[in-house]
């Protein structure tokens, strides 16, 4: 048997973690976010960035405008491009805090309702998603939750450039 096979068989077979409690870990990194976006003044939130980089409200709506659409492609197995979606993400990007956190918490809910539709076989399929990125699903999926450790490492330097303390990042 080769190689490959051998590793296939070995990872179809050994479960490291359960659906269930990789659903859990995402959603505790987004219920921190969420206290991230709380933790902004409004103003601030829309409107401060450090070295050029975007507000955290935008970078919030790139979060959005990958999990619940990655969600949908993983479930449907059709995937929307990613630039539209950016585009779509900014100019439907809501105005106020309380906007931005209702959006979140829809797709929240959208990520809860869609989770169970994913075979646990699927996580090891190769797919493209967004129509650009080609890997595993387990990989995309990654990356959703890595984005969004990456930007809302960024809304912690805006917090403490604006004198805010952030939210325990071991809190979620």
């Amino acid at each position: 048997m080769e190689n490959s096979s051998i590793q296939q068989k070995e990872t179809a077979s050994n479960v490291v973690i359960t659906p269930e409690a990789l659903l859990e870990q995402w959603q505790g990194h987004r219920r921190l976010t969420r206290r991230v976006i709380e933790a902004f003044p409004e103003k601030e939130l829309f409107n401060f960035s450090v070295g050029g980089m975007r507000p955290f409200a935008a970078l919030a709506m790139e979060m959005i405008g990958i999990a619940g659409p990655g969600m949908r492609g993983i479930v449907s197995r059709k995937w929307e491009n990613i630039d539209v979606l950016m585009e779509e993400a900014e100019k439907n990007a809501p105005q106020t805090k309380e906007g931005l956190l209702q959006r979140w918490d829809e797709t929240t809910e959208e990520i809860n309702r869609l989770w169970p539709q994913i075979p646990a076989n699927r996580f090891q399929e190769v797919d493209k998603a967004f129509g650009q990125y080609e890997g595993p699903i387990y990989w995309n999926f990654f990356y959703f939750v890595d984005n969004e450790i990456h930007h809302r490492g960024q809304g912690y330097v805006y917090l403490r450039a604006l004198g805010i303390t952030p939210p325990f990042f071991w809190e979620r």
